[in-house]
């Protein structure tokens, strides 16, 4: 029973990652902070939200942005605080403008071009095939028995 327990309590961890001296009072403050973390990167894990993680920089965040709910800030005005304390990598969808333009781009604007360096070669093999002669001529067979017999 105590290994059923314990492999159920390693499983769900990320549920309970948020602890209960963090949860707020008001459910609809705590909805919010809950919905905000699910968008909001734990710098340590990387591709965990902060909701679902355990690092004691994931709950340092999750009680901030408590904090800033408490004192009566937006959700847009809690994000932006945390972006600007920790920069746009802690943001699980990075916005897709300024400079992230250049990243949301990059990887369609290569598989274009990789499309056309292969077709471009594809088309330059079929080109030389083409123009390869299928036969010698008489000239060039008089020199080939010329060498055989050398």
């Amino acid at each position: 029973m105590r290994a059923l327990l314990l492999i159920l309590a390693l499983i769900a961890s990320p549920v309970f990652a948020v602890q209960p001296d963090e949860v707020l009072d008001d459910p609809a403050l705590e909805a919010r902070a809950r919905e905000i973390s699910k968008g909001l990167r734990c710098p340590v894990c990387q591709n965990e939200s902060i909701d679902e993680s355990n690092a004691p920089i994931s709950r340092d965040l999750r009680i901030l942005l408590r904090e800033r709910l408490v004192e009566g800030d937006s959700d847009e005005e809690v994000v932006d605080f945390i972006v600007a304390r920790y920069g746009e990598f802690v943001l699980l969808k990075p916005d897709a403008g300024g400079a992230n333009i250049i990243l949301w781009l990059a990887a369609p604007g290569m598989l274009l071009i990789a499309l056309g360096v292969g077709w471009g070669t594809i088309r330059r093999r079929a080109q030389a095939r083409a123009e390869e002669p299928d036969s010698l001529s008489d000239a060039e067979k008089k020199r080939l028995q010329e060498i055989l017999r050398s």
